[in-house]
Protein backbone atom coordinates (compact mmCIF):
# COMPACT_ATOMS: atom_id res chain seq x y z
CA UNK A 1 0.00 0.00 0.00
CA UNK A 2 1.44 3.24 -0.82
CA UNK A 3 0.29 7.21 -1.67
CA UNK A 4 -0.48 7.87 -5.58
CA UNK A 5 1.24 11.43 -4.80
CA UNK A 6 4.22 9.21 -3.42
CA UNK A 7 3.78 6.31 -6.45
CA UNK A 8 4.32 9.37 -9.22
CA UNK A 9 7.69 10.71 -8.18
CA UNK A 10 9.58 11.31 -11.28
CA UNK A 11 6.62 10.08 -13.30
CA UNK A 12 6.45 12.56 -16.86
CA UNK A 13 3.02 13.63 -16.50
CA UNK A 14 0.42 15.18 -18.86
CA UNK A 15 -2.31 15.72 -16.38
CA UNK A 16 -3.99 14.27 -13.88
CA UNK A 17 -7.88 14.41 -13.30
CA UNK A 18 -9.35 13.01 -9.94
CA UNK A 19 -8.24 13.21 -6.26
CA UNK A 20 -3.76 12.86 -6.36
CA UNK A 21 -4.53 11.90 -2.29
CA UNK A 22 -5.33 8.39 -2.25
CA UNK A 23 -3.95 5.05 -1.58
CA UNK A 24 -3.34 2.51 -4.12
CA UNK A 25 -3.32 -1.05 -2.38
CA UNK A 26 -1.55 -3.20 -5.82
CA UNK A 27 -0.72 -2.31 -9.50
CA UNK A 28 -1.94 -3.86 -12.22
CA UNK A 29 -1.12 -4.23 -16.33
CA UNK A 30 -3.19 -7.23 -16.72
CA UNK A 31 -7.19 -6.13 -16.64
CA UNK A 32 -8.05 -9.56 -15.29
CA UNK A 33 -6.13 -8.91 -11.52
CA UNK A 34 -7.93 -5.62 -10.99
CA UNK A 35 -9.63 -4.98 -8.04
CA UNK A 36 -10.40 -2.48 -5.59
CA UNK A 37 -7.57 -0.21 -4.39
CA UNK A 38 -5.86 -0.89 -7.77
CA UNK A 39 -3.34 1.01 -9.66
CA UNK A 40 -4.15 0.23 -13.35
CA UNK A 41 -1.72 1.01 -16.08
CA UNK A 42 -3.11 0.76 -19.88
CA UNK A 43 -0.24 -0.27 -22.01
CA UNK A 44 -0.35 -0.60 -25.49
CA UNK A 45 1.04 -4.37 -26.08
CA UNK A 46 2.29 -6.06 -29.51
CA UNK A 47 -1.29 -7.82 -29.81
CA UNK A 48 -3.72 -5.75 -27.27
CA UNK A 49 -4.37 -2.19 -25.72
CA UNK A 50 -4.84 -2.10 -22.02
CA UNK A 51 -6.96 1.63 -22.90
CA UNK A 52 -9.63 -0.99 -24.57
CA UNK A 53 -10.30 -2.23 -21.23
CA UNK A 54 -10.08 0.47 -18.95
CA UNK A 55 -14.14 0.64 -18.42
CA UNK A 56 -14.00 -2.97 -17.43
CA UNK A 57 -11.12 -2.05 -14.44
CA UNK A 58 -13.11 0.73 -13.50
CA UNK A 59 -16.11 -1.73 -12.91
CA UNK A 60 -13.75 -3.86 -10.98
CA UNK A 61 -12.79 -1.49 -8.25
CA UNK A 62 -9.83 0.41 -9.84
CA UNK A 63 -8.92 3.84 -8.00
CA UNK A 64 -6.49 5.33 -10.47
CA UNK A 65 -6.11 4.61 -14.20
CA UNK A 66 -2.49 5.74 -15.81
CA UNK A 67 -2.98 6.19 -19.58
CA UNK A 68 -1.75 7.61 -22.62
CA UNK A 69 -5.42 8.63 -23.65
CA UNK A 70 -8.07 9.79 -21.76
CA UNK A 71 -11.03 7.96 -21.66
CA UNK A 72 -14.17 10.16 -23.33
CA UNK A 73 -16.18 9.57 -19.81
CA UNK A 74 -14.60 10.12 -16.41
CA UNK A 75 -15.35 8.23 -13.66
CA UNK A 76 -15.61 11.01 -10.48
CA UNK A 77 -14.57 8.29 -8.06
CA UNK A 78 -11.19 7.20 -9.90
CA UNK A 79 -7.54 9.50 -10.63
CA UNK A 80 -6.69 9.26 -14.27
CA UNK A 81 -3.50 9.92 -14.78
CA UNK A 82 -2.30 11.09 -18.20
CA UNK A 83 1.19 10.06 -19.55
CA UNK A 84 3.84 10.24 -22.70
CA UNK A 85 4.42 6.17 -22.33
CA UNK A 86 2.80 4.26 -20.11
CA UNK A 87 5.97 2.08 -20.20
CA UNK A 88 8.41 3.93 -19.61
CA UNK A 89 6.05 5.45 -16.53
CA UNK A 90 5.37 1.91 -15.87
CA UNK A 91 8.79 1.19 -14.30
CA UNK A 92 9.03 4.55 -12.42
CA UNK A 93 5.58 3.66 -10.92
CA UNK A 94 6.37 0.19 -10.10
CA UNK A 95 10.19 1.09 -8.76
CA UNK A 96 8.23 3.64 -6.09
CA UNK A 97 5.56 1.42 -5.08
CA UNK A 98 7.90 -1.07 -4.30
CA UNK A 99 9.98 1.20 -2.36
CA UNK A 100 12.68 2.35 -4.44
CA UNK A 101 14.11 -1.52 -3.60
CA UNK A 102 17.14 -1.17 -6.31
CA UNK A 103 18.52 1.80 -4.07
CA UNK A 104 18.57 0.00 -1.16
CA UNK A 105 20.94 -2.85 -2.84
CA UNK A 106 23.91 -3.24 -5.44
CA UNK A 107 22.56 -3.94 -8.60
CA UNK A 108 24.28 -5.12 -11.69
CA UNK A 109 22.71 -5.25 -14.73
CA UNK A 110 24.54 -7.95 -17.33
CA UNK A 111 23.89 -7.06 -21.45
CA UNK A 112 25.04 -8.36 -24.98
CA UNK A 113 23.98 -11.21 -27.12
CA UNK A 114 25.39 -14.02 -25.68
CA UNK A 115 27.39 -14.74 -21.91
CA UNK A 116 24.54 -12.91 -20.18
CA UNK A 117 22.86 -15.74 -18.73
CA UNK A 118 26.64 -17.03 -17.40
CA UNK A 119 28.16 -13.52 -16.16
CA UNK A 120 25.28 -13.52 -14.16
CA UNK A 121 25.06 -16.79 -12.60
CA UNK A 122 28.98 -16.61 -11.93
CA UNK A 123 28.32 -13.37 -10.38
CA UNK A 124 25.32 -14.86 -8.45
CA UNK A 125 27.66 -17.65 -7.08
CA UNK A 126 30.64 -15.56 -6.20
CA UNK A 127 28.95 -13.27 -3.89
CA UNK A 128 27.38 -15.73 -2.87
CA UNK A 129 30.57 -17.87 -1.50
CA UNK A 130 32.19 -14.61 -0.43
CA UNK A 131 29.20 -14.37 2.34
CA UNK A 132 27.04 -12.19 0.88
CA UNK A 133 23.19 -12.84 0.41
CA UNK A 134 22.42 -12.20 -3.19
CA UNK A 135 19.62 -12.43 -5.76
CA UNK A 136 19.51 -13.40 -9.24
CA UNK A 137 17.12 -12.70 -12.11
CA UNK A 138 18.27 -14.76 -15.21
CA UNK A 139 16.40 -16.53 -18.18
CA UNK A 140 16.91 -19.88 -16.07
CA UNK A 141 15.93 -18.91 -12.57
CA UNK A 142 15.77 -16.22 -10.00
CA UNK A 143 17.04 -16.54 -6.97
CA UNK A 144 16.21 -14.89 -3.46
CA UNK A 145 19.35 -16.02 -1.34
CA UNK A 146 18.71 -19.62 -2.01
CA UNK A 147 15.39 -20.06 -2.50
CA UNK A 148 14.34 -20.13 -6.38
CA UNK A 149 11.87 -18.42 -7.99
CA UNK A 150 11.15 -19.88 -11.35
CA UNK A 151 11.60 -17.51 -14.60
CA UNK A 152 9.40 -16.96 -17.25
CA UNK A 153 11.13 -14.39 -19.65
CA UNK A 154 15.17 -12.88 -19.54
CA UNK A 155 13.40 -9.44 -18.04
CA UNK A 156 10.17 -10.07 -15.94
CA UNK A 157 7.91 -6.82 -16.87
CA UNK A 158 8.23 -3.63 -14.51
CA UNK A 159 5.43 -4.83 -11.58
CA UNK A 160 6.92 -8.21 -11.08
CA UNK A 161 10.83 -6.83 -11.58
CA UNK A 162 10.37 -4.02 -8.37
CA UNK A 163 8.12 -6.78 -6.46
CA UNK A 164 11.23 -9.41 -7.24
CA UNK A 165 14.01 -6.89 -6.06
CA UNK A 166 11.45 -6.02 -2.79
CA UNK A 167 11.45 -9.33 -1.90
CA UNK A 168 15.47 -9.62 -2.24
CA UNK A 169 16.17 -6.30 0.12
CA UNK A 170 12.96 -7.99 2.28
CA UNK A 171 15.19 -10.98 2.95
CA UNK A 172 18.64 -9.00 3.47
CA UNK A 173 19.99 -9.13 -0.46
CA UNK A 174 22.84 -6.96 -0.77
CA UNK A 175 23.85 -7.69 -4.13
CA UNK A 176 21.27 -8.18 -7.44
CA UNK A 177 22.53 -9.32 -10.31
CA UNK A 178 20.07 -9.69 -13.64
CA UNK A 179 20.25 -10.13 -17.29
CA UNK A 180 18.71 -7.81 -18.73
CA UNK A 181 17.79 -8.23 -22.57
CA UNK A 182 17.59 -5.49 -25.05
CA UNK A 183 14.00 -6.67 -25.15
CA UNK A 184 13.43 -4.96 -21.50
CA UNK A 185 15.26 -2.10 -22.49
CA UNK A 186 13.12 -1.02 -25.53
CA UNK A 187 9.78 -2.08 -23.55
CA UNK A 188 10.98 0.22 -20.55
CA UNK A 189 11.10 -2.97 -18.59
CA UNK A 190 13.96 -1.15 -16.13
CA UNK A 191 13.12 2.03 -16.35
CA UNK A 192 13.41 3.94 -12.54
CA UNK A 193 15.69 1.38 -11.62
CA UNK A 194 19.28 2.56 -10.37
CA UNK A 195 22.07 0.31 -11.20
CA UNK A 196 25.25 -0.24 -9.48
CA UNK A 197 27.14 -1.39 -12.75
CA UNK A 198 26.33 -2.64 -16.38
CA UNK A 199 28.52 -5.13 -18.13
CA UNK A 200 28.35 -5.45 -22.19
CA UNK A 201 29.31 -9.13 -23.19
CA UNK A 202 29.51 -8.77 -27.30
CA UNK A 203 26.40 -8.24 -29.46
CA UNK A 204 25.52 -10.72 -32.57
CA UNK A 205 23.21 -11.00 -35.00
CA UNK A 206 19.43 -12.28 -33.04
CA UNK A 207 16.47 -10.56 -32.25
CA UNK A 208 16.01 -9.05 -35.82
CA UNK A 209 12.62 -10.08 -35.33
CA UNK A 210 11.67 -7.90 -33.11
CA UNK A 211 14.05 -4.96 -33.06
CA UNK A 212 13.95 -5.39 -37.00
CA UNK A 213 17.79 -3.96 -38.07
CA UNK A 214 21.28 -4.37 -36.53
CA UNK A 215 21.70 -0.88 -35.83
CA UNK A 216 18.16 -0.82 -33.87
CA UNK A 217 19.09 -3.44 -31.79
CA UNK A 218 22.83 -1.98 -30.87
CA UNK A 219 20.84 1.35 -30.21
CA UNK A 220 18.88 -0.16 -27.89
CA UNK A 221 21.82 -2.18 -26.07
CA UNK A 222 23.60 1.02 -25.99
CA UNK A 223 20.99 3.08 -24.47
CA UNK A 224 21.31 0.60 -21.22
CA UNK A 225 24.73 2.71 -20.94
CA UNK A 226 23.65 5.86 -21.49
CA UNK A 227 21.40 5.99 -18.34
CA UNK A 228 24.12 4.39 -16.32
CA UNK A 229 24.63 7.31 -13.65
CA UNK A 230 27.86 8.95 -12.62
CA UNK A 231 28.69 6.77 -9.73
CA UNK A 232 28.01 3.60 -11.38
CA UNK A 233 30.45 1.27 -13.45
CA UNK A 234 29.89 0.65 -17.31
CA UNK A 235 32.51 -2.65 -18.28
CA UNK A 236 32.92 -3.54 -21.92
CA UNK A 237 34.64 -6.53 -23.52
CA UNK A 238 37.27 -4.44 -26.19
CA UNK A 239 38.06 -7.37 -28.29
CA UNK A 240 33.96 -6.71 -29.60
CA UNK A 241 34.37 -4.50 -32.45
CA UNK A 242 31.25 -2.49 -30.37
CA UNK A 243 32.88 -2.72 -27.51
CA UNK A 244 33.56 0.62 -27.01
CA UNK A 245 30.63 2.24 -28.61
CA UNK A 246 28.96 0.49 -25.96
CA UNK A 247 30.41 3.06 -23.46
CA UNK A 248 31.15 6.31 -25.71
CA UNK A 249 28.05 8.31 -23.76
CA UNK A 250 27.86 6.71 -20.53
CA UNK A 251 28.66 9.49 -17.38
CA UNK A 252 29.67 5.80 -15.76
CA UNK A 253 33.17 5.07 -15.03
CA UNK A 254 34.89 2.78 -17.72
CA UNK A 255 36.16 -0.13 -17.87
CA UNK A 256 37.24 -2.56 -20.62
CA UNK A 257 38.13 -6.36 -20.33
CA UNK A 258 40.36 -8.39 -23.04
CA UNK A 259 42.12 -10.90 -24.52
CA UNK A 260 43.81 -9.23 -27.16
CA UNK A 261 44.40 -6.03 -26.50
CA UNK A 262 45.27 -3.76 -23.29
CA UNK A 263 42.43 -3.46 -20.98
CA UNK A 264 42.06 -2.62 -17.23
CA UNK A 265 40.96 -6.22 -16.74
CA UNK A 266 43.19 -8.51 -19.56
CA UNK A 267 43.49 -12.12 -19.74
CA UNK A 268 45.56 -14.56 -21.84
CA UNK A 269 44.83 -18.18 -22.32
CA UNK A 270 47.95 -20.88 -21.63
CA UNK A 271 45.62 -23.76 -21.80
CA UNK A 272 42.70 -24.87 -22.72
CA UNK A 273 40.93 -28.35 -22.18
CA UNK A 274 37.73 -30.54 -21.09
CA UNK A 275 39.90 -30.42 -17.44
CA UNK A 276 38.98 -26.10 -17.74
CA UNK A 277 40.94 -23.03 -18.78
CA UNK A 278 44.14 -21.99 -17.61
CA UNK A 279 44.99 -18.37 -17.93
CA UNK A 280 46.25 -15.26 -16.94
CA UNK A 281 44.61 -12.53 -15.07
CA UNK A 282 46.21 -9.22 -14.68
CA UNK A 283 49.33 -11.27 -15.01
CA UNK A 284 47.86 -13.98 -12.18
CA UNK A 285 48.01 -17.02 -13.88
CA UNK A 286 44.42 -19.27 -12.59
CA UNK A 287 42.67 -22.88 -13.35
CA UNK A 288 39.72 -22.11 -14.05
CA UNK A 289 36.29 -24.93 -14.17
CA UNK A 290 35.07 -23.49 -17.10
CA UNK A 291 36.21 -24.33 -20.83
CA UNK A 292 36.34 -22.38 -24.05
CA UNK A 293 37.60 -18.60 -25.43
CA UNK A 294 34.31 -17.54 -24.62
CA UNK A 295 34.47 -18.55 -20.88
CA UNK A 296 37.85 -16.57 -20.71
CA UNK A 297 35.79 -13.23 -21.81
CA UNK A 298 32.45 -14.43 -19.40
CA UNK A 299 35.51 -14.79 -16.57
CA UNK A 300 36.98 -11.24 -17.09
CA UNK A 301 33.71 -9.78 -17.14
CA UNK A 302 33.16 -11.27 -13.90
CA UNK A 303 36.19 -10.69 -12.21
CA UNK A 304 35.82 -6.72 -13.49
CA UNK A 305 32.42 -6.29 -12.00
CA UNK A 306 34.01 -8.15 -8.54
CA UNK A 307 36.93 -5.60 -8.44
CA UNK A 308 34.47 -2.39 -9.13
CA UNK A 309 32.21 -3.41 -6.48
CA UNK A 310 35.13 -3.24 -4.18
CA UNK A 311 36.36 -7.03 -3.66
CA UNK A 312 39.90 -8.27 -2.91
CA UNK A 313 41.15 -9.67 -6.44
CA UNK A 314 43.60 -12.35 -5.04
CA UNK A 315 39.97 -13.67 -3.13
CA UNK A 316 37.69 -13.51 -6.17
CA UNK A 317 40.22 -15.04 -8.75
CA UNK A 318 40.67 -18.24 -5.57
CA UNK A 319 37.01 -18.54 -5.19
CA UNK A 320 36.29 -17.98 -9.01
CA UNK A 321 38.47 -20.90 -10.34
CA UNK A 322 35.97 -23.29 -8.14
CA UNK A 323 33.01 -22.11 -9.91
CA UNK A 324 30.88 -23.57 -12.77
CA UNK A 325 28.91 -22.17 -15.02
CA UNK A 326 25.00 -21.53 -15.61
CA UNK A 327 22.61 -24.83 -16.49
CA UNK A 328 22.60 -25.44 -20.28
CA UNK A 329 25.88 -23.83 -21.20
CA UNK A 330 28.65 -25.81 -22.64
CA UNK A 331 27.27 -28.21 -19.89
CA UNK A 332 29.16 -31.84 -20.99
CA UNK A 333 28.75 -35.51 -19.73
CA UNK A 334 30.33 -38.62 -20.77
CA UNK A 335 29.45 -41.85 -21.46
CA UNK A 336 31.25 -44.27 -19.60
CA UNK A 337 32.10 -47.00 -21.21
CA UNK A 338 31.97 -45.60 -25.76
CA UNK A 339 33.60 -42.63 -23.84
CA UNK A 340 31.12 -40.74 -26.42
CA UNK A 341 31.30 -36.75 -24.89
CA UNK A 342 27.83 -34.75 -24.72
CA UNK A 343 27.82 -31.38 -24.99
CA UNK A 344 24.54 -29.76 -24.31
CA UNK A 345 24.38 -25.91 -25.38
CA UNK A 346 21.83 -22.80 -25.40
CA UNK A 347 23.82 -21.45 -28.56
CA UNK A 348 20.84 -20.22 -30.79
CA UNK A 349 22.51 -17.44 -32.37
CA UNK A 350 24.58 -18.38 -35.47
CA UNK A 351 27.94 -16.29 -33.76
CA UNK A 352 27.19 -18.37 -30.28
CA UNK A 353 27.28 -21.60 -32.68
CA UNK A 354 30.32 -21.18 -34.13
CA UNK A 355 32.17 -20.42 -31.09
CA UNK A 356 31.03 -23.26 -29.16
CA UNK A 357 31.92 -25.69 -32.34
CA UNK A 358 35.42 -23.35 -32.70
CA UNK A 359 36.03 -24.26 -28.88
CA UNK A 360 35.03 -28.15 -29.56
CA UNK A 361 37.58 -28.20 -32.36
CA UNK A 362 40.23 -26.85 -30.24
CA UNK A 363 39.56 -29.74 -27.58
CA UNK A 364 40.06 -32.30 -30.25
CA UNK A 365 42.84 -34.27 -29.22
CA UNK A 366 42.76 -36.09 -32.30
CA UNK A 367 40.53 -37.65 -35.24
CA UNK A 368 37.57 -37.53 -33.41
CA UNK A 369 33.89 -36.53 -35.16
CA UNK A 370 32.01 -33.70 -34.10
CA UNK A 371 27.89 -34.65 -34.88
CA UNK A 372 25.81 -30.99 -33.92
CA UNK A 373 22.23 -31.62 -33.64
CA UNK A 374 20.46 -28.13 -34.33
CA UNK A 375 17.07 -26.31 -34.40
CA UNK A 376 15.78 -22.82 -34.91
CA UNK A 377 12.56 -21.77 -33.28
CA UNK A 378 9.65 -20.41 -34.28
CA UNK A 379 8.08 -17.11 -34.59
CA UNK A 380 11.64 -15.47 -33.84
CA UNK A 381 14.28 -14.46 -36.54
CA UNK A 382 14.13 -16.60 -39.69
CA UNK A 383 16.99 -14.80 -41.25
CA UNK A 384 19.64 -16.25 -39.12
CA UNK A 385 18.22 -19.97 -40.08
CA UNK A 386 20.40 -20.75 -43.11
CA UNK A 387 23.42 -18.96 -40.68
CA UNK A 388 22.97 -21.55 -38.12
CA UNK A 389 22.59 -24.68 -40.58
CA UNK A 390 25.64 -23.15 -42.66
CA UNK A 391 27.89 -22.95 -38.96
CA UNK A 392 26.69 -26.17 -37.77
CA UNK A 393 27.48 -27.86 -41.34
CA UNK A 394 30.86 -26.14 -41.85
CA UNK A 395 32.08 -27.07 -38.25
CA UNK A 396 30.86 -30.43 -37.72
CA UNK A 397 31.59 -33.61 -39.49
CA UNK A 398 27.65 -34.36 -39.06
CA UNK A 399 25.44 -31.77 -39.06
CA UNK A 400 21.59 -32.52 -37.95
CA UNK A 401 18.87 -30.21 -38.22
CA UNK A 402 16.14 -30.89 -36.22
CA UNK A 403 13.10 -29.08 -34.43
CA UNK A 404 13.79 -26.42 -31.70
CA UNK A 405 10.55 -24.92 -29.97
CA UNK A 406 8.90 -24.24 -33.56
CA UNK A 407 6.09 -22.77 -31.46
CA UNK A 408 2.96 -21.97 -34.11
CA UNK A 409 5.39 -22.49 -37.34
CA UNK A 410 5.67 -25.80 -39.52
CA UNK A 411 8.78 -27.65 -38.17
CA UNK A 412 9.59 -28.75 -41.45
CA UNK A 413 9.37 -25.34 -42.99
CA UNK A 414 11.76 -24.09 -40.00
CA UNK A 415 14.34 -26.81 -41.58
CA UNK A 416 13.12 -26.19 -44.81
CA UNK A 417 14.44 -22.41 -44.15
CA UNK A 418 17.92 -23.74 -42.28
CA UNK A 419 18.82 -25.74 -45.43
CA UNK A 420 18.58 -23.09 -47.80
CA UNK A 421 22.00 -21.64 -45.62
CA UNK A 422 23.55 -24.64 -47.08
CA UNK A 423 26.15 -25.16 -49.67
CA UNK A 424 26.90 -28.55 -51.90
CA UNK A 425 29.35 -29.32 -49.99
CA UNK A 426 27.92 -29.38 -46.22
CA UNK A 427 24.49 -30.48 -48.40
CA UNK A 428 26.78 -33.69 -48.32
CA UNK A 429 27.20 -34.23 -44.61
CA UNK A 430 23.37 -33.04 -43.36
CA UNK A 431 20.60 -34.81 -42.23
CA UNK A 432 17.19 -33.70 -41.96
CA UNK A 433 15.04 -35.43 -38.98
CA UNK A 434 12.00 -33.43 -37.48
CA UNK A 435 11.32 -34.98 -34.17
CA UNK A 436 13.80 -33.61 -31.79
CA UNK A 437 14.99 -37.39 -29.80
CA UNK A 438 15.22 -39.09 -32.91
CA UNK A 439 17.59 -36.74 -33.87
CA UNK A 440 19.54 -37.09 -30.84
CA UNK A 441 19.14 -40.52 -30.82
CA UNK A 442 20.58 -41.00 -35.02
CA UNK A 443 23.49 -38.75 -33.63
CA UNK A 444 24.65 -41.21 -30.67
CA UNK A 445 23.75 -44.00 -33.19
CA UNK A 446 26.69 -42.70 -35.51
CA UNK A 447 29.29 -41.74 -32.75
CA UNK A 448 31.75 -44.41 -32.18
CA UNK A 449 34.50 -44.09 -29.03
CA UNK A 450 35.69 -40.41 -28.01
CA UNK A 451 33.78 -39.00 -30.64
CA UNK A 452 32.22 -35.34 -29.82
CA UNK A 453 27.70 -34.78 -29.71
CA UNK A 454 26.80 -31.07 -29.64
CA UNK A 455 22.84 -30.79 -29.02
CA UNK A 456 22.57 -27.12 -29.39
CA UNK A 457 20.07 -24.11 -29.13
CA UNK A 458 17.80 -25.29 -26.10
CA UNK A 459 20.05 -25.63 -23.38
CA UNK A 460 18.72 -25.58 -19.85
CA UNK A 461 15.02 -25.84 -21.65
CA UNK A 462 12.47 -28.32 -19.80
CA UNK A 463 10.19 -27.93 -22.40
CA UNK A 464 9.28 -28.52 -26.25
CA UNK A 465 6.52 -25.50 -27.75
CA UNK A 466 4.65 -26.83 -30.33
CA UNK A 467 1.10 -25.26 -31.11
CA UNK A 468 1.32 -23.19 -28.13
CA UNK A 469 1.79 -26.42 -25.83
CA UNK A 470 5.02 -26.74 -23.54
CA UNK A 471 5.66 -30.36 -24.11
CA UNK A 472 8.34 -31.94 -21.26
CA UNK A 473 11.89 -31.75 -23.56
CA UNK A 474 14.95 -32.22 -21.63
CA UNK A 475 17.76 -32.42 -24.23
CA UNK A 476 20.50 -33.67 -21.05
CA UNK A 477 18.13 -35.75 -19.33
CA UNK A 478 17.35 -37.21 -22.88
CA UNK A 479 21.05 -37.48 -23.82
CA UNK A 480 21.68 -39.45 -20.27
CA UNK A 481 18.75 -41.91 -20.82
CA UNK A 482 19.97 -42.92 -24.47
CA UNK A 483 23.90 -42.77 -22.84
CA UNK A 484 22.83 -45.55 -20.02
CA UNK A 485 20.91 -47.85 -23.04
CA UNK A 486 24.66 -47.52 -24.85
CA UNK A 487 26.80 -48.43 -21.60
CA UNK A 488 24.71 -51.57 -20.83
Amino acid sequence: MANLQDILYKVSIRSIHGDRDRQVDNLQTDSRQAGNGTLFIAMKGTHVDGHSFIAKVVDAGASTIVCETLPETLNPRVTYVQVEDTAAAAGVIAHNFYGQPSEKLKLVGVTGTNGKTTIATLLYKLFTDLGYKCGLLSTVQNHIGERIVPATHTTPDATNLNALLKQMVDEGCTHAFMETSSHAIHQHRIAGLKYAGGLFSNITHDHLDYHKTFEEYIRVKKSFFDGLPSEAFAISNADDKRGAVMLQNTNAKKYFYSLKTLAEFKGKILENNLTGLVMTVNDQEVHFRLIGEFNAYNLLAVYGAAICLGEDKNEVLRRLSTLSGAEGRFDYILSPKERIIGIIDYAHTPDALINVLATIQKLRKGHEKIITVVGCGGDRDKTKRPLMAAAAAEYSDKAILTSDNPRSEDPDQIIRDMEAGLNTAARRKYISITDRKEAIRTALNLAGPEDILLIAGKGHEKYQEIKGVKYPFDDKQILLEFFELLDK
